[in-house]
């Protein structure tokens, strides 16, 4: 079984923090005119669809085809799926998409690199699992990075560093201490203060209506 590293598992623990796509979000969506609103989804998204696409196994060059395929699908769509009285997840929605797109062209260009990941599926539901857990993981993944980005503007560097290192480096609370010549219990506290921060981040952008 494959180690997780400190930030997979920290990730992992966001689990819970991350609901759907808020629907104030979705709904700009439907304004052509709206570049906000465009701008946080593609940050969000973009790198999202990009990675998995690479993950079931097209090259670059084809992975940015995808990500413009699916761009111009929601953008087309997207009053569509909200007019759905059934619609079900926004994200999950997306995901098929993805998915679909990237399949159509793997299996249409047959463009699969020798070293590709996951290039062998026993079967369709084994592929379709594998390529849904790690489009959340990743999902999650870039959430928890676009907010510690933004946290750590706004906390100071000793502060940031106790926690990166604490946390995401997996460095021992008291080699951290002696690092920053600082307390053990300063450690700790910077470590909560910030991933508390980090949470309350995610839920603001994923709650917000």
């Amino acid at each position: 079984m494959q180690r997780r590293s400190p930030v997979d598992k920290l990730v992992l623990s966001m689990n819970e923090l991350t609901p759907d796509t808020r629907a104030s979000l979705l709904g700009k969506l439907q304004e052509s005119e709206n570049s906000c609103a465009w701008n946080d989804f593609t940050e969000i998204y973009v790198p999202v669809i990009r990675r998995t696409a690479l993950r079931v196994g097209l090259q670059n060059a084809d992975a940015d085809n995808v990500v413009q395929d699916v761009l111009l699908v929601v953008s087309q769509a997207i009053h569509q799926w909200l007019d759905r009285p059934e619609r079900g997840s926004f994200r999950a929605w997306l995901f098929r998409i993805a998915k679909n797109k990237a399949l159509d062209l793997l299996t249409r260009k047959a463009t699969r690199p020798e070293n590709a990941p996951n290039r062998h599926w026993e079967s369709i539901a084994d592929r379709d699992t594998a390529i849904s857990s790690f489009w959340e993981s990743e999902y999650r993944l870039e959430l928890f990075s676009r907010a510690a980005k933004e946290i750590q503007k706004a906390v100071s560097e000793s502060t940031w560093q106790a926690f990166w290192m604490s946390t995401v480096e997996a460095v021992p609370i008291k080699e951290v201490a002696e690092k920053l010549g600082v307390r053990e219990g300063v450690v700790y506290l910077s470590r909560c203060r910030v991933l508390n921060r980090i949470r309350t981040l995610v839920k603001q952008w994923e709650n917000a209506s």
